[in-house]
C-alpha cells in the first residue's frame, strides 16, 4: 500500500542524496585544486635543451672539497676560515668574469661578509641567485652547503659565457647562515636583502641554492613535512624540488619550468604555506621577509640525507653528475627571469 506521504518523503532522500553528492564534488574539486597549486604541475615535451654551456662534474667536486675538507671547518667559530672561504669563493667570482664586491658587517666574533658578483647591465631590475658558506658547527658540511656554493661558483661560470642578460644578475655567496644567526638579523641573506630593500632596489626573483647534491635511487629514500604530501610526490629522492610560498606560485612556476626543460632530471616543487616545516629554512626567507620574490632550490635536505648536520655529510656522499644537471637547469631559468 502507497501512503499519501511517501511521494514528498521520495523526494526528500533525492534532495538530501543531490546535496551529498554536491559537498562530495566540491571537496573533490578543493581538494584536486589544492594539489594542482600545491605541486604547480608543467607539461612539456621539450628536454634536455642546451644552455650553451657544460657544467664539469669535476670542478663541482673539486669546489665542495676544498670547503668541506681544505677549508674545513666553516662554522660561525671558525672566523679565520669563513675568511679564507670568501676570499676563495670571490677569486673564483673574477675569474669567471664577475664584478666582485664585498659587504662587511659587525658580528660578535669580528667581521663577516658577503660575497657578491654581478654580470649584465650594470642598472635596472636584478635577478639574485645566493648560497650559504657556512656550515652548521665544526662539520664537513658537504651537502649543506657546500654543494650550493659549488653550484653558485659554477654557475658564475656559465653566465661569463652568456652572451646577452636583459637584466643584472646577482651570484651572492652568504655568510651565517647556520645557527646562531639564522633569523637573526645578523644572517648574511637578511643583511644584504634589507640593503637591497633600503636602497628600493628591484629584484624581480631570487633563487637560493640550498643542498643541491645529494640524490638516491632507493625505494622509500625520499620524505615529506607531512604524510599526505606522499600521494603528490615519489618516494624515491631522484628528483631536485623548487621551494615557494603561497602567493608566488607563478614565480615556482616560472622557474620549474624553464629548469625542466633544460635537464633530464625530474624537476617537482612545491607552493605551500610559510609555516610548513623547513619551507623558509634558508636564505630565501630573508626575501620573504623583505617583500621579494623568492624561491628554494633543494635535494629536500634532511627530508632525504639522513647525513643532515652529522660528520658523515662528506664529499663522496654527493652525486656531481645530476648535481651539474641541476647548475645547468637553474642557469637556465636565471636566463628567463632576466628576460
Amino acid at each position: 500500500m502507497i501512503t499519501a506521504g511517501a511521494p514528498s518523503a521520495t523526494m526528500e532522500r533525492v534532495r538530501v542524496l543531490r546535496t551529498l553528492a554536491l559537498i562530495i564534488a566540491i571537496l573533490v574539486g578543493l581538494a584536486a585544486g589544492s594539489a594542482l597549486y600545491v605541486t604547480q604541475p608543467v607539461y612539456t615535451a621539450v628536454r634536455n635543451l642546451s644552455t650553451g654551456g657544460v657544467v664539469a662534474p669535476g670542478k663541482l667536486e673539486a669546489h665542495v672539497r676544498m670547503l668541506s675538507v681544505t677549508l674545513a671547518p666553516r662554522d660561525w667559530q671558525s672566523a679565520a676560515n669563513l675568511d679564507r672561504v670568501a676570499t676563495y669563493i670571490g677569486t673564483h667570482l673574477m675569474k669567471a668574469g664577475g664584478r666582485v664586491s664585498e659587504q662587511p658587517y659587525a658580528v660578535e666574533s669580528g667581521r663577516a661578509r658577503n660575497v657578491i658578483a654581478s654580470f649584465g647591465p650594470q642598472q635596472g631590475p636584478r635577478v639574485v641567485v645566493g648560497a650559504h658558506y657556512d656550515a652548521a658547527g665544526p662539520l664537513p658540511g658537504a651537502d649543506d652547503n657546500a654543494s650550493g656554493v659549488a653550484g653558485l661558483l659554477e654557475l658564475a661560470s656559465l653566465l661569463g659565457q652568456t652572451r646577452t642578460l636583459g637584466s643584472r644578475v646577482d651570484l651572492v655567496a652568504f655568510a651565517l647562515e647556520e645557527p646562531p644567526y639564522f633569523g637573526t638579523k645578523r644572517m648574511g641573506s637578511l643583511v644584504y636583502a634589507a640593503a637591497l630593500k633600503r636602497e628600493a632596489a628591484v629584484v624581480r626573483a631570487m633563487i637560493s641554492l640550498e643542498m643541491i647534491g645529494y640524490f638516491s635511487d632507493a625505494p622509500n629514500s625520499q620524505r615529506f613535512p607531512h604524510p599526505a604530501l606522499g600521494l603528490l610526490y615519489p618516494s624515491t629522492g631522484d628528483f631536485i624540488a623548487v621551494v615557494g610560498r603561497v602567493g608566488q606560485g607563478a614565480l615556482v612556476r616560472q622557474v620549474k619550468k624553464a629548469m625542466q626543460r633544460t635537464t633530464y632530471l625530474d624537476v617537482y616543487s612545491f607552493t605551500g604555506p610559510q609555516r610548513t616545516p623547513g619551507i623558509d629554512s634558508s636564505d630565501h626567507a630573508s626575501f620573504w621577509q623583505q617583500g621579494y620574490r623568492a624561491v628554494m632550490i633543494t635535494d629536500t635536505a634532511y627530508y632525504r640525507n639522513d647525513r643532515y648536520h652529522t660528520a658523515r655529510d662528506t664529499p663522496d656522499s654527493l652525486d656531481y653528475a645530476r648535481m651539474a644537471e641541476v647548475v645547468r637547469a637553474v642557469h637556465r631559468a636565471v636566463v628567463v627571469l632576466a628576460q
